[in-house]
């Protein structure tokens, strides 16, 4: 049995405050317009038999990809706001401010800010490290058979965004894989500063966090700065 096996379970009802954001809520909606544009085209590609053909056509594969990113990160966030507490405060899917991506979860704590990005793909996370002695040391993110270190990049950047945001105080970033095949003992790993783990490994750090930072504070101090998508 795999790690993956526990956390597929549907996310239960979530009761939180407006600005908290709605986990996975711009990802599901950038589907529903890729799938409206899609079938549009068929329709006009085929005219009168263009609803048959959108009966009968299977979506793409790019667009059925937002949707899937849509349940992970709405799994991921039922777990995160089981944890929230006066001394846990968690908001999601907030815009980056220039861009069109965003951020999947935020999660304050009292040691610090982390900055999690989640993951449904399949396959089991790996840390391949090339070079070393004769040549530079490379880590590569690998999922199943999949070179996935861009995720890395993307992770470090939306930290250094957050981390302009609360100044001195901590910030992790962590990659977390809904659906990955984890085995029983051991799995989760850094790299580049980047903590690479499951839905329950990463509630469980989260959970234990101890610190002095103002929770309330930074969660409002970030909400501000960073607005729902």
């Amino acid at each position: 049995m795999t790690q993956s096996g526990r956390d597929t379970h549907p996310s239960p009802e979530r009761d939180v405050s407006r600005d908290a954001g709605d986990a996975g809520g711009s990802a599901w909606r950038e589907y529903e317009r890729r799938k409206a544009r899609d079938e549009e085209r068929l329709r006009r590609k085929w005219g009168r038999l263009g609803g048959l053909a959108v009966a009968l056509s299977d979506e793409k594969q790019s667009t059925r990809a937002w949707a899937t990113g849509a349940v992970g990160e709405a799994r991921l966030g039922g777990h995160l706001d089981a944890l929230v507490s006066d001394s846990l405060a968690v908001l999601h899917d907030r815009r980056v401010p220039g861009s069109r991506a965003n951020i999947d979860h935020i999660a304050i704590t009292r040691a610090g800010v982390w900055v999690i990005d989640a993951k449904r793909y399949k396959g089991r996370p790996r840390l391949r490290i090339e070079g070393g002695l004769l040549r530079p040391r490379v880590d590569k993110l690998i999922v199943g058979r999949r070179d996935c270190t861009r995720l890395v990049d993307g992770a470090l950047k939306q930290v250094q965004l957050v981390r302009g945001i609360v100044g001195d105080i901590p910030v992790t970033g962590a990659l977390c894989f809904v659906d990955a095949d984890w085995p029983m003992i051991g799995g989760a790993f850094t790299i580049s500063g980047v903590q690479v783990l499951w839905p329950k490994r990463l509630a469980k750090l989260l959970a234990g966090a101890e610190g002095t930072v103002d929770v309330p504070a930074v969660r409002e101090l970030i909400a501000g700065r960073l607005r729902a998508a």
